[in-house]
């Protein structure tokens, strides 16, 4: 066989496309929407070469127009969830001693297909599933997600490259085995890249994966299955099967070969996962791995000398692009007394001029939450805050579920410091501001630093350098991606590795090294050039 060292370029973060009128991709994704939007598909399990039908079934519903259904999905019971293991674990050895060039070209090929020939389909699927704008669905599906792919086998490919040094007379090597058993990797509603990245990342590293898509989320991760699949990814590696979450995760918790999880979803679940592997450590083949990214409650802290326009600009859009459900979406504001008239004159005037609906209507800049559940979650917070003395809605509060999910950009200003919005994630586009004394700065960025049990990601303002240098030491430890004059949403894979530890997870850092890191099982290989004939050492000589 012919051999070489190979080498993956260095990626380039994949161009957005802007979607402006009369240009041809808008002319083409508006036609993939029209099609998507009528039409219904049959979602199947995946497990290894199969299709399977399990007659259990659930809809795939729009959210902006709740009663369009355009997919119907089979859900796992106990018996599927154990036929994937098998399968799973019957792909391990051939999936694993595929040289790693073929692995990784499987998902640069994936990655091609989604940012070429499948852009359009898997926007128009992602918009319809999520309702997310075409802005938002371009920056997800395609450019980030193509990113992860081609990023992670950049990273898997540099982390094979690091090898020990070696002393005279011997050869010391590394061999980066993939994890003893399979990987169940969980994935959220809000974001099409996260739920292809969490099984393909531990794929890269040649590990065998089982697929729990969100159940509001199964129309666009199938869509991912598929170009996978296109790719060439061979039957078993990754098996899709959605359903109920606690069949899935007894059904995999308790299974010796069970090697790794990686998860993105509520605090409260990775750590009831947290509790299962724990209870089931003893019956393992190894320990297994664990990688969550989880909850947050992101902060903006601007100081006296920030900029207005800007600060504003980065509340507007980080807390209500893609309806506020971003992990890192802004959802506290602390605004110095100092500037808060202005701030609040420039902030009601932006928001009130916010178009929600149809994200097939391109002038929209929000569109619905994502189900049922989370409107009445999100709703329950606003009308708490109406009814509280310790808080005032500014602007918003309004919402309308007779369409589709719809909840009003939502601006609430308290006196309380600890107010329930300022302290619990809502997952929806609620922002609330606590306005301090500026000569309370001190005590600010106390509350800011401890009010959240999280610490995802957080911004600062200021123009002063001297205050970027004190804020930025003072949140050290409140976000794990932390912002100057930015909002905090955003993060580009390739730039800004993201993850939070606290209440927000592991911080394995999605999209970097970091994470490739935690889907491999290490081997040091020592060879002996020349090897000694007797075990007697000099320093036993008498003389």
């Amino acid at each position: 066989m012919p051999n070489g060292i190979f080498k993956i370029s260095k990626p380039m973060n994949e161009p957005e496309l802007t979607y402006t009128p009369g240009g041809q991709e808008r002319d083409e994704l508006k036609k993939h929407l029209a099609r998507l939007g009528k039409s219904e598909v049959e979602i199947p399990l995946v497990i290894g070469s199969r299709k399977i039908y399990t007659g259990r079934t659930a809809k795939c519903v729009i959210p902006h127009r709740k009663d369009c259904v355009i997919g119907t999905f089979h859900m796992a019971g106990e018996n599927e969830v154990q036929e994937a293991i098998k399968a799973a674990l019957a792909a391990r050895r051939e999936w694993e001693s595929m040289p790693w060039e073929h692995r990784a070209a499987i998902f640069l090929k994936a990655a091609e297909i989604i940012a070429g020939p499948g852009r359009s389909t898997l926007n128009a699927g992602t918009m319809l599933c999520q309702s997310k704008t075409a802005h938002q669905a371009e920056i997800d599906v395609v450019c980030e997600l193509a990113d992860m792919l081609r990023f992670n086998t950049y990273f898997m490919n540099e982390i094979y490259a690091e090898q020990p040094i070696s002393a005279r007379g011997s050869w010391n090597r590394m061999e980066y085995r993939p994890l003893e058993g399979f990987v169940l990797a969980v994935t959220p509603f809000n974001f099409t890249s996260i739920a292809g990245n969490l099984p393909t990342s531990a794929a890269i590293a040649g590990n065998v994966v089982l697929w729990k898509p969100a159940s509001s989320a199964v129309y666009s991760s199938y869509q991912v299955m598929q170009v996978l699949q296109e790719a060439g990814l061979p039957p078993g590696v990754i098996n899709f099967i959605p359903g109920p979450g606690n069949i899935i995760g007894e059904g995999t918790f308790s299974h010796p070969w069970f090697a790794g999880l990686h998860f993105t979803g509520s605090t409260a679940t990775f750590q009831s996962m947290w509790l299962s592997v724990a209870k089931n450590l003893p019956n393992y083949r190894s320990y297994p791995k664990l990688v969550g990214e989880t909850g947050g409650k992101d902060f903006v802290f601007a100081h006296p000398s920030a900029a207005i326009e800007p600060l504003v600009t980065a509340l507007v859009r980080g807390a209500f692009e893609f309806q506020g459900q971003k992990c890192s979406a802004a959802s506290r504001a602390y605004i110095p007394c100092s500037i808060w008239p202005e701030v609040k004159k420039r902030l009601i005037e932006e928001v009130n001029s916010i178009k929600m609906g149809d994200v097939e209507d391109f002038t929209n800049f929000m569109g619905a939450v994502i189900d049922a559940g989370a409107y009445q979650s999100i709703k329950s917070y606003i009308d708490y805050a109406k009814q509280s003395g310790q808080a005032e809605v500014i602007c918003g509060g309004g919402c309308d579920d007779t369409v589709g999910y719809f909840v009003q950009p939502t601006v609430i200003v308290t006196t309380n410091p600890h107010f329930k919005t300022m302290v619990e994630e809502i997952f929806g586009p609620v922002l609330t501001i606590y306005v301090y004394p500026d000569e309370s700065l001190d005590a600010a960025l106390d509350l800011c630093d401890s009010t959240s049990i999280y610490g995802l990601t957080g911004a600062v303002f200021a123009q002063s350098r001297s205050a970027i240098v004190e804020l930025e030491k003072r949140l050290a430890h409140a976000a794990g991606n932390f912002y100057i004059n930015d909002r905090p949403t955003g993060a580009v894979i390739g730039q800004q590795p993201f993850g939070g530890a606290r209440a927000s997870g592991t911080n394995d850092k999605a999209g970097s090294k970091l994470n490739m890191l935690r889907w491999v099982n290490p081997r040091t290989i020592k060879e002996n050039l020349n090897p000694p004939i007797g075990y007697r050492y000099r320093f036993m000589d008498e003389s």
